[in-house]
């Protein structure tokens, strides 16, 4: 969809009717080049412009480095790529010589600590997005690292942070593999700038500043970036955030995320005070003119309350519509976070996608595949952004929440393209979605209302009145594509928003008899009350709702179809009774989990802010606003025993709980009992790994290739 209408009148030039930089002449590259020999073949002196990323260059725009690569290329900037550099020396990085403007950094499509570790910190063996999956190509804080490597090498050349881990660590936040709270990574690399969420707006901008002459660390006003400042900004008025959302147990008031259409309209001059008696303090000037100041780095550090309630601020802060700008003390610095970019329309979304992207992998990678372009390489992104505020989930935090679309029309000429050009196409499309499956054309019924709203979630505790839910547009792409000739099959792997679809009886229809490929992958994360509000995810209910549409449906089909359900262990707000009920609603329904996922603090997500401070920041300042998370690994290992209770190994530990509960009836062989009272004859206990067997390839949802890129 395109931006609101009501959006602040600076709104930028459309991104694909801006002046081209001169290099324009040189015109496109088949892929963008990696080596000095690739260089001289296009006839380049020097690059303007190098992107170093954490992944392998795969010329596809489910890339991040490729997509940016690319839109930059378009407007005439000649961009080469530095794909896994060996970061041990700056030898690597010296390959292309000194770019003309500046690099771009980006650790690749995961935040490398998430890539290298398990939710219980241990290495993992893999990288999806390395060459024959291999781990090792990337180093731990990768953009700490490469900033570093890149100052060595060229110590005046002027760098920009992008990409998912610059993103969600663009403040002080909480590092779950050093169990601190560490500064913005801004403040950590020394870099000059900071590009957050998709950056396609950002980067063309600031590429055609610095080409101007601009000092980049002079850039703080362009929206979806941070600076570090000393001092504060002309024209911009300072209000301390505690004046407007008291930490700490005072007395209640009304929370800003209980939205109705007037608690959404501004008060005078553009103002929303956040739960701030007028009178309180000076009005301050209007909102756009206004930034907020979060508590200190230091402050954050020492106090897990105002970690909290920096968090929450800072997601109030996320409507593009109405968010002030924010500054955060770092060190001797202030970071300085513009409001969000605004959102792309779907002309501009159709022409990023339809760059002249090769879709394959660099020649140099032909010996080893790249699992990660494997699983996507016959799949389509068809929107961007997610509303559904998932507290463990990071995209909205990264994408936002209003959905921006592609044209059909779009859509269906990358189908093409794939049947046509994509080596290894057998006529079975993978996937047509993004962050999530069924949000596409989704929007708030009133621009105006989108434009104010300050609510995390259009769907939790319910779906939102203001919601249009109407899932016609979708079933009419999906008609569409597969009657393209040349396609067998459009499958649909992005997740299902399962209490959206049963707004719409006929999608679920269209989905089940056409587009599941025997076994649809859906997560309610659990079932009690208690985890599912502090996850903010529907109760149950709409998941057997879907499940009686679902088996309907696959029976009028005459199909045979199964939804694989997925859950979280260890959330905050699980206790070891939450994690029994699970269980049993588990064992009742015959699942036995395979895999098991437990809950991993990623930065910057509101159920990690739980996790650290113990603290509810969706609560506010109420009293009951305390979380319980099970942290300790005799803990996490009990709760993910809970969701794999057919496993033997795992039947001491769940014997001892149970007696612990007082549910000492579950232990016994009937069918209504969790588990036996003895171990099978011959059993011999063994290490979760190896009761685990072999290691397997890990299975990547689609939203971790697709749903964060730039």
């Amino acid at each position: 969809m395109s931006a609101p209408s009501n959006l602040p009148a600076h709104a930028p030039r459309e991104l694909f009717k801006r002046p081209k930089y001169w290099a324009h002449q040189f015109g496109v590259a088949p892929v963008l080049p990696t080596s000095r020999s690739e260089m001289d073949a296009l006839g380049w002196d020097c690059c303007d412009i190098i992107l170093v990323t954490g992944d392998a260059y795969v010329d596809h725009p489910s890339f991040g480095a490729a997509l940016i690569g690319r839109l930059l290329e378009a407007h005439g900037f000649r961009v080469g790529i530095i794909a896994q550099p060996d970061w041990k020396s700056d030898s690597a990085f010296q390959a292309l010589g000194a770019p003309n403007l500046m690099f771009g950094i980006t650790a690749g499509n995961m935040d490398s600590l998430v890539n290298h570790y398990t939710s219980d910190k241990k290495p993992r063996s893999d990288d999806a997005y390395t060459p024959g999956g291999s781990s090792g190509a990337r180093p731990d804080r990768a953009c700490i690292v490469y900033t570093q490597r890149c100052r060595e090498a060229f110590p005046d050349v002027p760098i920009v942070l992008g990409g998912i881990e610059a993103s969600l660590r663009r403040i002080a936040h909480y590092d779950y593999w050093s169990d601190t709270v560490r500064r913005s990574i801004l403040a950590d690399t020394g870099a000059d700038l900071l590009v957050f969420g998709n950056g396609e707006r950002q980067i063309v901008e600031i590429a055609e500043r610095v080409a101007r002459g601009e000092n980049m660390r002079d850039m703080v006003d362009i929206r979806g970036t941070a600076v570090r400042r000393r001092g504060g900004v002309a024209g911009f008025v300072e209000v301390d955030s505690r004046t407007l959302d008291t930490p700490g147990p005072i007395a209640k008031h009304r929370s800003p995320y209980e939205m109705s259409e007037a608690a959404a309209a501004p008060a005078e001059a553009g103002l929303i005070p956040l739960g701030r008696k007028r009178g309180s303090a000076p009005e301050p000037a209007r909102r756009e003119r206004t930034v907020v100041r979060l508590p200190s780095h230091a402050d954050v550090l020492s106090d897990p309350a105002l970690y909290a309630h920096a968090s929450r601020v800072l997601h109030l802060e996320s409507n593009p519509g109405n968010a002030r700008a924010l500054v955060q003390r770092n060190g001797d610095f202030d970071i300085w976070l513009n409001p969000p970019a605004l959102p792309l329309t779907t002309p501009e979304m159709d022409g990023i996608y339809e760059l002249p992207y090769s879709r394959v992998p660099h020649p140099k990678y032909l010996k080893d595949p790249i699992p990660a372009y494997q699983m996507i390489r016959f799949s389509v992104t068809i929107q961007r952004g997610c509303f559904g505020g998932c507290t463990f989930c990071s995209i909205t935090e990264h994408e936002g929440r209003i959905i921006q679309n592609r044209s059909e029309d779009s859509v269906l000429r990358e189908v093409a393209e794939i049947r046509d050009r994509v080596p290894g196409f057998t006529g079975v499309i993978s996937d047509l979605g993004g962050p999530t499956a069924n949000m596409y054309r989704l929007a708030c019924k009133s621009r105006e209302i989108e434009a104010k709203c300050r609510r995390p979630s259009c769907v939790y505790p319910g779906i939102c009145k203001n919601l249009n839910t109407d899932h016609t547009p979708l079933i009419g792409l999906y008609r569409r594509a597969r009657a393209l000739p040349g396609i067998k099959k459009v499958l649909i792997a992005s997740g299902v928003r399962y209490d959206l679809a049963v707004e719409s009886p006929e999608y679920v229809r269209e989905l089940v008899t056409h587009h599941v490929g025997g076994y649809l992958k859906i997560a309610p994360e659990h079932v009690a009350e208690g985890p599912l509000k502090h996850m903010m995810k529907p109760g149950v209910g709409s998941y057997e709702r879907f499940k009686e549409l679902f088996e309907h449906f696959s029976k009028q089909a005459g199909k045979k179809q199964y939804l694989i359900p997925y859950f979280i262990a260890a959330h905050p707000g699980t206790t070891d009774q939450d994690m029994l009920t699970l269980a049993l609603w588990l064992k009742q329904r015959g699942f036995k989990a395979d895999q098991v996922q437990a809950f991993l603090p990623s930065p910057m997500a509101t159920a990690t802010a739980m996790y650290h401070s113990g603290k509810n920041p969706l609560r506010g300042s109420q009293k009951d606003a305390s979380v319980f998370t099970a942290k300790s690994p005799l803990d996490r290992r009990l709760h993910k025993a809970f969701l794999r209770y057919h496993d033997p190994n795992n039947w001491p530990l769940l014997r001892s709980a149970l007696r612990r509960l007082g549910r000492s009836d579950l232990i016994g062989s009937s069918d209504r009992q969790l588990v036996p009272a003895k171990q099978p004859p011959g059993w011999r206990k063994t290490t979760e790994s190896a009761a685990a067997g072999p290691r397997k390839r890990r299975t990547f949802r689609t939203q971790h290739v697709r749903g964060r890129r730039s």
